[in-house]
């Protein structure tokens, strides 16, 4: 995975630029402080790229969060499901994958609904009546 500062956001499709476009997988989401979590839980030190996922995110919690429409900047999309684990975070840490499995530690894949550029520093927050937490991404 390629770091980057911004990037675009199709509606229906993804991310500009990704292999995976459309269906219900355009982009997949961590959340920066489950990942602290799992470092923690697993004695790990893994920069969050090793999870693959294409956006990090603080300050909301991603756990059961199937059907949100979350925000980020002006752009919206709808939590589709978990993303699970695959052996290849055993690989890169011991034990890894069997703690991500638990409070959607791996993060959650979302449909964009509201295309849009996204950058660093966008504020990202629920965009429907269960949130109410804001943070960046």
């Amino acid at each position: 995975m390629d770091p980057r500062d911004r990037a675009t956001l199709v509606t229906g499709q993804g991310i500009v630029g990704n292999a995976d476009q459309g269906g219900t997988r355009q982009v997949t989401i961590l959340g920066q402080e489950r990942w602290a979590e799992l470092m923690a839980q697993t004695s790990g030190q893994l920069d969050p790229r090793e999870r693959r996922a294409n956006l990090l995110v603080s300050g909301v919690s991603l756990e059961q969060s199937r059907g949100r429409l979350l925000r980020i900047g002006t752009s919206r999309l709808r939590v589709a499901g978990e993303t699970r684990p695959c052996d290849l975070m055993n690989r890169a840490q011991h034990g890894l994958r069997d703690a991500m499995a638990d409070r959607w530690g791996g993060g959650v894949f979302a449909e964009v609904i509201t295309a849009g550029d996204i950058q660093i520093g966008d504020e990202v927050a629920w965009d429907d009546q269960d949130g109410g937490d804001a943070s960046s991404t």
